[in-house]
């Protein structure tokens, strides 16, 4: 296999935490969106929608999507079990998950994207250039603030996202949590399960790399 990482970005970072926490070591290729790889020939070449997180299997097969890499890790190697056991665990680490891209990671990142000067004329990530819009940004920032809330309301009732055990939509809440920071958006300070849920993942040794 050959994993296409980029040491910078949130959802390269949450194949690489699905990875350790699997236990694989997979031979891994670092893409510069600062300098702009992931745009250049050779790496559309491998993914023509200039994205990254790429996982190419050893079948030669391309993914280029976090949840399409986590299903083939998971039916490749199932223990430990990242996407749940039973059939409810299994659709309630979907919804989580689901929620964690749609309420956090989208949201978060249209406040980066149409803000940042780095992003300028690059709101959308993939190969077309698209202008910034600053209302996209603040309806990002209050959806983020949104988000806090219903992270805090589930982890006051559940030790962790999805189930009783640590998931892939746990990876993906804690990615989007750290990175809301270049919101300048942390845990709120009464949020105190989400901050004890937070420094419990932020001890495993997959979110160190």
């Amino acid at each position: 296999m050959l994993f296409y990482d980029c040491s910078t970005a949130p959802n390269p970072r949450r194949a690489r935490m699905f990875i350790a926490e699997k236990g694989l070591e997979i031979e891994t290729r670092n893409i510069s969106i600062a300098d702009g790889e992931q745009l250049q020939d050779a790496f559309k070449a491998v993914n023509p929608r200039a994205t990254i997180p790429v996982l190419v299997t050893d079948e030669g097969t391309v993914l280029t999507e976090n949840l399409g890499i986590a299903a083939y890790l998971e039916a490749q190697f199932p223990e430990p079990p990242l996407m749940g056991r039973t059939p409810d665990e299994r659709g309630l680490v979907m919804m989580w998950n689901a929620i964690a891209e749609q309420q956090g990671g989208l949201p978060i990142g249209e406040a980066l994207r149409n803000t940042s000067p780095f992003f300028k004329d690059r709101a959308v990530p993939g190969p077309v250039n698209y202008e910034q819009l600053p209302a996209l940004a603040e309806r990002g920032k209050d959806r983020a603030k949104r988000f806090f809330d219903l992270l805090e309301e589930r982890l006051q009732d559940s030790p962790f996202v999805a189930c009783d055990r640590f998931t892939l939509a746990d990876i993906t809440s804690f990615v989007f949590v750290d990175f809301a920071r270049v919101i300048r958006m942390r845990i709120p300070e009464g949020n105190t399960a989400t901050q004890a849920w937070y420094d419990a993942i932020q001890s495993r040794p997959s979110a160190q790399l």
